[in-house]
């Protein structure tokens, strides 16, 4: 069989068609565990090797939540094969097995209900005398107030009955009934592990040669913890000591002896995908043609999808900017033995690219029973270290805390750090994923000796002011202010790091920055000693206001003339728009005014016209109403051209006032 190049390869099962010439072994006895690789992912990839001669099946026992992955992830290695195969128990074989037999065991039947299913068997029963015949039925008779079971054998005496405590034993005399009971036996016996399966690997060939079997299960995941010895960071000659464990548990169903192990810190793409059970498809069942029924209705077709393992995405890391630190050190060899933090040696993992992940690979064979957990050593490096303060914006105390550059050569996984300073235990930390020559931050205390406290204010001002096609557009910035206070009680001056939270949609103004990350600034600040030191962070967050002038009164753009904020140039072409406002107002009550005018004459006309309908025209009184209609006819004749020298200047006043702002351009 041609070997597979990949892991992850899915084994396609072939009927075994030569199964009863293959003796099961041992897995263990002939192609032992050779190697476990442990990946962060919850998953691992178990390698089994070594020599066969001629055929062979092996048995691999497998806990039952792990059984669909390996079915979907089995690999077989042998080149003299030309037909393996898997076989295995499935999760119905022994309920349908057991029902299929010519005695069904499957529900657990009592002896009187063994009997009763083999109606018609022939039977040899002692009672406690000798009788042959074959077996009519069960029935069940009242004695002492207690249904009794009773035998009915078919002798050749005739129906005999017998009650079944008397019987002392029973015989079948169909070898093929004995033969499916001794089966149920069988099988009964083998499924009383209900937490374990094994998968059968049929390997037919001839000849001695090596071959390999490989899949991935589910596993716990390998953890790591980390110790930091800062020891003389701070001007000493020592350089601070890092140094990493692994922790790994195996609880497969197999012990290791001598594996190589090897743990690999990435997130591939995995997937359950439930392939043990066996599935059916429903059909309807249809009723005969010749019953004279419609045929049956056509639905649309349906589909099938291939899944596959998804291999691009081996890896997504968030990886954080980290300050950078004055020199960088020589990187160490990735597998070493060096002064461990105890003073000893420690023989170390190698490590390497894995596939777009990074591969550690304990030197030392591993030996680990199953269900046993263990710590192995994975990393030991001087590294660069700064010490420093770290301050959040929260809290009354900032952090004790370290700037740390992964100078070890190897991608470290995320975990613990257990920090001591001058031999003594000063904290813990956590570090995330942590790439090659990348610097991160930690910080493991409180550092009572220097108080924080925060306050925060924030003032708009104005930039720019525009007008255009009479839109003016006032342009202002958003300040918003953090004023970081700090007191350091201590005889020494102290480097403390400043995390300022980003204020969104805002620019920073002031200071520089060191660095920044998606969501913080980091500035450094020095705190000299017995002193007070205020620390401030400007950032700017653009606003834009728009006025239409056009449709303002003139108090509003006469507010905005004397605003001191906007340019004088701007406000004096504001104040004339305010004069031509005023302009066009004026010209506007002129109209009003004669409009009011002219409709108190027409008002006083209908009124007489109605007491002239009263009076009649020829009395005295009517020809008085006739006297004063001619005369308000005369006055409302006089106020039309007024009225329309009014509206004129008016309409002349508006265009001026439109036209000015329409063609003001600043």
């Amino acid at each position: 069989m041609k070997k597979l190049p990949a892991l992850f390869v899915l084994f396609t099962i072939l009927p075994c068609l030569w199964a009863q010439s293959i003796q099961s072994s041992d897995i263990e006895s002939q192609i032992p565990l050779r190697r476990v690789v442990i990946l962060t992912s919850g998953l691992a990839f178990y390698e089994h090797s070594g020599s066969i001669n001629g055929s062979a099946g092996i048995g691999i026992p497998f806990r039952l939540d792990a059984i669909n992955d390996a079915l979907k992830t089995l690999v077989i290695n042998d080149s003299a094969s030309a037909n393996p195969s898997v076989t295995y128990q499935s999760e119905q074989t022994l309920f349908q097995t057991l029902r299929s037999l010519s005695i069904d065991l499957s529900d657990e039947p009592g002896f009187a209900l063994i009997l009763s299913r083999l109606r018609g068997a022939e039977v040899e029963i002692f009672s406690p005398t000798p009788y042959t015949g074959r077996i009519a039925g069960i029935e069940y008779r009242i004695a002492e107030q207690t249904m009794t079971p009773w035998l009915l054998l078919n002798t050749t005496e005739g129906m005999r009955p017998f009650n079944l405590s008397e019987i002392s034993s029973v015989n079948f005399k169909d070898p093929v009934i004995e033969q499916d009971l001794n089966r149920a036996l069988d099988l009964i016996a083998a499924s009383r592990n209900s937490f374990s399966r094994e998968l059968m690997v049929n390997l037919p060939g001839n000849g001695r040669r090596n071959v390999s079997i490989s899949y991935v299960i589910p596993s716990p995941v390998w953890k790591v913890s980390y110790r930091l010895d800062l020891g003389s960071s701070l001007g000493g000659s020592t350089r601070p000591l890092f140094q990493g464990w692994a922790i790994v548990d195996n609880d497969s169903d197999n012990d290791w002896n001598n594996v190589e192990l090897s743990l690999v810190a990435g997130r591939p793409t995995s997937f359950v995908q439930n392939l043990y059970p066996p599935y059916y498809v429903w059909r309807p069942v249809m009723p005969l043609a010749i019953a004279g029924t419609a045929a049956p209705t056509v639905h649309e077709r349906g589909y099938e999808t291939d899944v596959a393992e998804d291999q691009a995405d081996r890896m997504r890391l968030t990886m954080e900017s980290y300050i950078m630190a004055d020199s960088a050190a020589p990187a160490p060899a990735m597998a070493r033995s060096s002064q461990n933090l105890a003073g000893g040696t420690v023989e170390t993992a190698a490590g390497a690219e894995a596939g777009g992940q990074f591969e550690f690979t304990i030197k030392t064979p591993v030996t680990l029973n199953r269900r046993m957990s263990a710590m192995l050593p994975l990393v030991e490096s001087p590294i660069e270290a700064r010490k420093l303060l770290i301050y959040t914006g929260t809290g009354r105390y900032p952090r004790l805390g370290a700037e740390l550059t992964n100078t070890t050569n190897m991608k470290l996984p995320a975990g613990p750090i257990t920090v001591y300073d001058g031999g003594v235990y000063a904290g813990d930390a956590l570090v995330e994923f942590w790439n090659e020559n990348e610097k991160r931050l930690i910080s493991y205390g409180e550092d009572l000796s220097v108080t924080a406290g925060v306050t925060n204010s924030n003032a708009q001002t104005v930039s720019t002011v525009t007008v255009s096609g009479g839109v003016m557009t006032i342009n202002r910035h958003q300040n918003f202010i953090r004023t970081y206070t700090f007191i350091n009680s201590a005889s020494a001056s102290k480097q403390l790091l400043v995390e300022h939270t980003k204020t969104g949609n805002t620019t920073l103004v002031s200071p520089s920055a060191a660095e920044e990350t998606i969501s913080v600034y980091r500035f450094n600040v020095t705190l000299p000693a017995n002193r007070e030191t205020i620390f401030t962070v400007t950032e700017q967050r653009p606003i834009a206001e728009r006025i239409t002038l056009l449709s303002q009164r003139p108090e509003t753009i006469l507010s905005y003339s004397t605003n001191q904020e906007i340019p004088a140039n701007v406000r004096q072409a504001l104040t004339r728009a305010v004069e031509l406002r005023r302009a066009v107002d004026t010209a506007e009550a002129a109209v009003r005014e004669i409009e009011a005018q002219r409709t108190r004459l027409i008002t006083d006309q209908d009124r007489i016209r109605r007491n002239l309908e009263a009076a009649g025209s020829q009395t005295q009184q009517g020809q008085e109403y006739l006297r004063r209609l001619v005369s308000l006819d005369s006055e409302i004749d006089a106020l039309a051209p007024t009225l329309e020298r009014a509206q004129n200047n008016a309409r002349s006043a508006q265009q001026e006032y439109t036209n000015y702002l329409n063609n003001l351009n600043i």
